[in-house]
């Protein structure tokens, strides 16, 4: 044995006879001998911290830090020192700790430390929050709606508990327009024509369901060599179905005749039109208990706007870092291309009308473009719109 590791078994024996003092003393012969040995420095900060020395202990601690600082079990107990002597770092210590939890199920001895120190951070989240949101409370109180929105992300970003999303598409990417996760309502006035017209649109939707040759199919269907991992758990899956519309640019007769007054409003809103590729609209049903693993969608150009229509209770819908609850008639616009992902929690079946629309930032100039160019790559065959 080496000098430090004999010093270590001594310490150890004395710890066992509860001879804290002893051990300690030895232990910290062992740390000048081996200054680097992390097992010698945590077993340093230990025992000081029986001792009631949390000041020492956080001393060894941070030297234990210096050799390995990512080390979950170190921040853990680099935390409740600080949290022990009243120090105001100790909120932030106990998120850094909690940023480096190991995956998958914890022994039962740390995941009661692990649940004390999630409450002890939320905590500290909570008073942090409160103070920023006073700091700007009469600013945001003069803000219109879009603006206390990004005043509210922007505090959330700064705590942590939202982070920044970007845009991901599969397949095309138009540079420089805004990447947002929902997209403010004001950029699209139709919005409220669209949810006035939510009754009229439901008793379609019935019409449609209750006909014989109404086309209902799986919502994702592809050829199972294609590389599309995203999508694999719903291919062809009877659990998440759409009655279409239109479809890659193509009127679904079968299923359209029976919803004249949607087709209108449609065509009011303006749809982008590209040969193969849009419009696109249809009624998205998702079974009872059903969940859509979170995806990206191909193309930024454009937006996705969701009508609610038959809405069971606790179904969500999370876009990027904001997750909502589907209300009947209460539509939203947003950014597919972002990640996203939906649950039905509830025994009953749920239903939104899902239709394109094109993003407000581009121009029409840009418009042209992108219908062009997704056109001449072949449209649905190359990803579509």
């Amino acid at each position: 044995m080496s000098d430090a590791a004999t010093l270590v078994a001594q310490a150890d024996r004395a710890a066992a006879a509860q001879d804290l003092k002893g051990a300690q003393a030895l232990l910290r012969q062992a740390a000048e001998a081996d200054p680097g040995d992390f097992g010698v420095l945590m077993r340093l900060a230990g025992i000081s911290r029986a001792l009631g020395q949390p000041r020492v202990a956080l001393d060894a601690a941070h030297a234990a830090l210096a050799v390995h600082p990512l080390d979950f079990s170190a921040l853990l107990l680099r935390a409740s020192l600080l949290e022990r002597i009243e120090d105001p770092r100790a909120g932030e210590a106990w998120g850094n700790a909690l940023a480096q939890r190991p995956d998958g199920a914890l022994p039962p001895q740390l995941a009661g430390i692990v649940a004390e120190a999630e409450r002890r951070h939320n905590a500290w989240l909570d008073a942090r929050e409160a103070r920023l949101a006073q700091g700007t409370a009469a600013i945001e109180a003069g803000a219109d709606e879009d603006e206390r929105w990004r005043i509210a992300r922007f505090r959330t970003n700064a705590l942590r508990r939202t982070r920044v999303w970007h845009s991901e598409p599969t397949h095309y990417h138009f540079p420089g327009i805004a990447e947002r996760e929902y997209h403010p309502r004001a950029r699209f006035p139709w919005l409220e024509e669209l949810e006035a017209a939510t009754d009229a649109i439901a008793a379609e939707l019935e019409a449609a369901m209750a006909s014989e040759r109404s086309e209902l199919v799986p919502y994702i269907e592809y050829p199972d060599h294609l590389p599309l991992q995203q999508w694999r758990p719903l291919n062809r899956n009877p659990d998440w179905t759409a009655i279409h519309l239109y479809k890659n640019g193509k009127r679904v007769e079968a299923n359209a005749r029976h919803a004249p007054a949607t087709l209108a409003l449609l065509d009011r809103i303006g749809q982008p039109d590209i040969p193969g590729a849009s419009p696109n609209a249809m009624f998205s049903l998702l079974a009872p208990g059903t969940s859509i693993p979170p995806h990206v969608g191909v193309n930024n150009a454009r937006l996705v706007c969701h009508l609610p229509l038959v809405v069971p209770e606790g179904c969500w819908f999370r876009v990027g870092g904001e997750t909502r609850l589907w209300e009947r008639g209460r539509a939203w616009v947003f950014d597919d291309t972002v990640e996203h992902e939906a649950m039905n929690p509830s025994g009953l079946l749920r239903v939104v009308l899902i239709l394109d629309v094109w993003h407000p930032d581009l121009t029409a100039a840009e418009r042209a473009a992108v219908a062009a160019m997704i056109a001449a790559d072949g449209g649905s065959s190359a990803g579509g719109l």
